[in-house]
């Protein structure tokens, strides 16, 4: 692959991951919408809710066949056609059955997509020969942060929430469209004889069992940060959203410099040091006694946690067990049951114990992690 046509490859691959972000984070705002005109307890929106964790589960392991069969553009761009008819259908299902449907359909898609774009990342990664992933990585947090922000914009400025969407559709085609022509076509040199579905096993299993820790970590900032401020250290409701923003906002830096960081010092001196600055983190905001100091606990998690994936995911890409498409539909599978386990693992905890004592057991587990760095090959 020559010069030129490695950075048109960088960047249709960038934008793939924008648009991840950007669609994926659009659904948020819409919840309160769905809940109040399909008047909806907690319990049966709970329920709903699964439905799009159960299509990307689903989808997921399914997807590295695929990519490997019929490269990473058809994939790409047949799920983000399903993306872009279920978006709106989230803002317009009149029945929650209908909504269920529409949730299934959509994290299904977006869950093929996931994984289709890693596998993309993961090839123009090598064929590129430095590290790429945390920047690809980073543009999925940008793509989050734009999507939720401008979904947010439009209902707030009057927009009808199935006119929002489709504004939302238009600019993730629009992305699509720019990302198409470079994204990869042909199929895995090692495809011919590759099954529908694979058991993860080798080198697979120990990458996805650290990727289940750190998702577990993410899943669990995004809903139990702010119960954590309020319930335990006193910081008012109105203000609990600080702790996930202040997580997110350093995640996102991490992931944007990282690329640097990887290349000076290596994947296995990130693991070390993210994982020890990430349980470091967690013990921080455990220990201090102030709704201020957790919030800086937080930064350090999601600066420690920023890169850790990304190189867990070149790692998946370099091992010999499992073909490059397999492994990675393997770990974003067993990763994004971290996500799903997370907050429900974190409740049972808190009942039982603590929440704090949560807290400290998942810094435990990034001390697992960053003991874990001289195991895992991380270059090709």
């Amino acid at each position: 692959m020559n010069n030129s046509i490695s950075q048109r490859h960088r960047l249709s691959t960038r934008l793939a991951f924008l648009t991840v972000g950007f669609s994926t984070s659009a659904w948020a705002p819409l919840v309160p919408y769905a809940k109040e005109r399909l008047a909806l307890g907690d319990g049966p929106l709970g329920l709903l809710l699964l439905c799009l964790g159960a299509g990307s589960l689903m989808a997921m392991p399914l997807t590295g066949a695929l990519t490997a069969r019929y490269g990473c553009r058809a994939v790409i761009l047949w799920s983000a056609l399903v993306v872009c008819l279920a978006l709106p259908g989230l803002a317009l299902a009149p029945k929650p059955l209908l909504l269920g449907l529409a949730l299934f359909c959509f994290g299904a898609a977006l869950g093929t997509m996931d994984v289709a774009m890693n596998v993309q990342a993961v090839l123009v990664e090598k064929a590129g020969g430095g590290a790429l992933m945390s920047g690809f990585h980073g543009m999925y947090s940008l793509g989050g942060f734009a999507g939720a922000g401008s979904m947010a914009l439009l209902l707030w400025l009057g927009s009808e929430p199935a006119g929002a969407c489709l504004a939302i559709v238009a600019v993730a085609a629009l992305l699509l469209w720019r990302a198409a022509p470079d994204l990869l076509h042909e199929p895995e040199a090692r495809s011919g004889d590759s099954p529908a579905f694979a058991l993860p096993h080798g080198a697979v299993i120990f990458i996805g069992a650290l990727c289940f820790i750190v998702f577990l970590a993410e899943g669990a900032m995004l809903d139990w940060s702010a119960v954590f401020l309020t319930a335990e250290r006193g910081l008012e409701e109105g203000r609990a959203g600080l702790g996930y923003a202040a997580f997110a906002v350093a995640m996102t830096v991490g992931r944007l410099t990282g690329d640097r960081v990887v290349s000076r010092f290596g994947g296995r001196w990130v693991l070390l040091a993210g994982g020890l600055c990430a349980a470091a983190g967690f013990f921080a905001a455990v220990a201090s006694p102030t709704p201020g100091a957790a919030l800086c606990g937080f930064v350090l998690v999601g600066l420690g946690a920023s890169n850790i994936v990304p190189v867990l995911f070149t790692a998946a890409g370099n091992q010999q067990a499992m073909p490059a498409s397999l492994a990675i539909a393997a770990i974003t599978t067993i990763g994004y049951a971290g996500i799903l386990a997370g907050p429900a693992l974190i409740g049972v905890m808190a009942h039982l114990s603590s929440l704090e004592l949560a807290f400290a057991a998942l810094g435990a587990g990034l001390l697992l992690v960053a003991a874990s760095s001289r195991l895992v090959r991380v270059h090709s």
